[in-house]
C-alpha cells in the first residue's frame, strides 16, 4: 500500500495506519455501538413513525448520513489526535528533521486517516445494511451511483482529515480536540440533512443550509446510495474538491512555517 509516496513517506504512513489498527477495539468499536444506537433509536422506533422521505423509507435515506458523520468523525479525530499527540509528547521532532518534505509529511498523516475514515464508513454502511436486513428493506439499499460513491468517500474523510491536521496544530490540550469534533463538527453534520431532505425547509432555511459544507457531503454520498440529491452531485463535489484543495495547502504551509510544531 504505497498510494505512490516515496519510501520515507510510506514509512510515516503505515506508522500511523500500524497506531490505529493495533488498537482496533478503541478505532471500530465506538463507531459501531454508537451507530447501532443511531439506527436503533432513529431508523427502526422513530422511523416507524414517519413517512417515507423522498419515496424511501426512513432507515435507508437516513444511512447514507450516517455514513458521512462516522467517516469525518474519525478522520478528523485520527489526523488532529496523532498530530496534537506527537507535539504533547515531542516525538513529531523526529518526523519534522526527516528529509521529507512537508507536502510528504502531510500526505503521510491525510492519507492514513483518510483510510480510517473510509473503514468506520464501510463499517457502517454494514451496520445500516445489517438493520434494513432486519426490518425486511434490504431490496431498498442500493448502490445506485458507484463512481460518485466513490468519489464522495474519498473526498470527504480526505478534507476531513486535512481539518484534522489544522486542528491538532491548533490544539494547546486534549479537551480542544474534544471540542472541536463534538461542538463544532457534529452540529454542522445534524444540521447537514442527515436526517431530512432539505426539500422539507422553508425557502429561507433551505438557502441557509447551502452555506453548510456538510450539506453537500451528505447529499453526494446520499446520491452515490440511492440516486436522489438535492444538490446537483457534480456542483457538491467541484465545491468539496476546491474545499479540500485549499485545506491541504494550508496544511503544508502551516508545517513549512512550523505552527505549532516548534517552540
Amino acid at each position: 500500500m504505497s498510494f505512490g509516496l516515496p519510501v520515507g513517506a510510506r514509512a510515516l504512513l503505515k506508522r500511523e495506519i500500524q497506531r490505529y489498527l493495533r488498537r482496533y477495539t478503541n478505532t471500530f468499536a465506538p463507531p459501531l455501538i454508537t451507530n447501532v444506537l443511531y439506527f436503533s433509536v432513529f431508523g427502526v422506533i422513530l422511523g416507524g413513525r414517519i413517512d417515507q422521505i423522498q419515496g424511501f423509507d426512513y432507515i435507508v435515506f437516513l444511512l447514507p448520513g450516517l455514513v458521512v458523520l462516522g467517516m469525518i468523525s474519525n478522520a478528523f479525530e485520527n489526523a488532529s489526535f496523532s498530530i496534537f499527540h506527537g507535539r504533547w509528547n515531542e516525538y513529531i521532532h523526529e518526523t519534522l528533521t526527516s528529509p521529507l518534505s512537508y507536502s510528504q509529511m502531510v500526505a503521510a498523516y491525510v492519507v492514513a486517516s483518510a483510510l480510517r475514515g473510509v473503514l468506520v464508513g464501510v463499517l457502517i454502511a454494514a451496520i445500516g445494511v445489517a438493520f434494513t436486513l432486519v426490518n425486511g428493506q434490504i431490496a431498498t439499499v442500493t448502490i445506485a451511483q458507484p463512481l460518485y460513491l466513490a468519489a464522495f468517500g474519498l473526498i470527504v474523510p480526505t478534507l476531513f482529515s486535512g481539518f484534522g491536521v489544522i486542528g491538532g496544530l491548533l490544539a494547546e490540550d486534549f479537551d480542544h480536540l474534544t471540542v472541536m469534533n463534538q461542538f463544532i463538527l457534529r452540529p454542522l453534520v445534524f444540521f447537514g440533512a442527515v436526517f431530512y431532505s432539505l426539500e422539507t425547509l422553508p425557502g429561507v432555511w433551505r438557502d441557509l443550509s447551502l452555506l453548510n459544507p456538510m450539506v453537500y457531503m451528505v447529499d453526494g454520498v446520499r446520491y452515490g446510495f440511492l440516486g436522489y440529491s438535492d444538490v446537483d452531485p457534480c456542483v457538491s463535489l467541484v465545491v468539496l474538491s476546491a474545499l479540500t484543495i485549499a485545506v491541504l495547502f494550508v496544511d503544508v504551509q502551516l508545517f513549512k512555517r512550523g505552527y505549532g510544531l516548534t517552540d
